[in-house]
């Protein structure tokens, strides 16, 4: 049986539309998979703490309780055999709670390491990864964009290269636009799920 991880880092937590679509797209596609959902959107994981970043530099410390949130994150993320993240724009960036939970499971020697060379090598396995994004605009190429390149590079930091952005523009401009957008989403992300997926292909929708 497959296992999917379904994360939303929207205020709405799982009432958000992306939320919504993924479970969806699940339940059509995808009917026997275990899913685990986290709604990280409403309900924040915490930050990093001193004691997080004394453990990294210190002997042992890995292993010990100031990183065991961190590992809960990285085990989880691990047992996935689908990772769908369920996001918002935030002044052109991602939202404070997915930075919190990047920064959980980015954790050198565990997750990624350093090469000889000194370049990121990431220890996870790759998995089909689908990240829908959504945003008030209605036209994505006319605002900067620092959302999906930074989660594209910080996702194969850990060894995540399979990833799909699917974009829901004019989610704020009026119950006909929203529909229309979720539409397009919906038969791309149909289209696209059993599609072999191998590089950094991806679909836009809500243009």
């Amino acid at each position: 049986m497959s296992r999917a991880l379904l994360l939303s880092f929207s205020p709405h937590g799982k009432a958000a539309q992306t939320f919504r679509l993924a479970r969806a797209l699940l339940r059509e596609q995808a009917p026997e998979a275990q899913v685990t959902e986290r709604d990280y959107g409403g309900q924040a994981l915490p930050p990093l703490t001193r004691e997080y970043a004394s453990a990294l530099t210190t002997p042992g410390g890995l292993s010990g309780p100031a990183t065991e949130r961190s590992e809960q994150l990285i085990v989880e993320l691990e047992a996935c055999d689908l990772l769908i993240i369920c996001t918002p724009v935030h002044n052109f960036t991602l939202p404070a709670a997915l930075k919190c939970w990047i920064d959980h499971v980015v954790r050198i020697h565990r997750s990624f390491t350093v090469s000889p060379q000194f370049e990121k090598v990431g220890l996870l396995k790759d998995r089909r990864t689908f990240v829908l994004v959504s945003s008030g605009n209605s036209r994505k190429s006319r605002e900067p964009d620092f959302l999906s390149p930074y989660l594209q590079a910080i996702l194969a930091t850990v060894g995540i290269h399979t990833v799909r952005f699917v974009y829901l523009g004019a989610m704020v401009r009026g119950e006909a636009a929203v529909q229309r957008s979720l539409a397009q989403a919906h038969e791309q992300l149909s289209r696209a799920f059993d599609r072999q997926t191998g590089g950094h292909a991806t679909i836009s929708a809500g243009a």
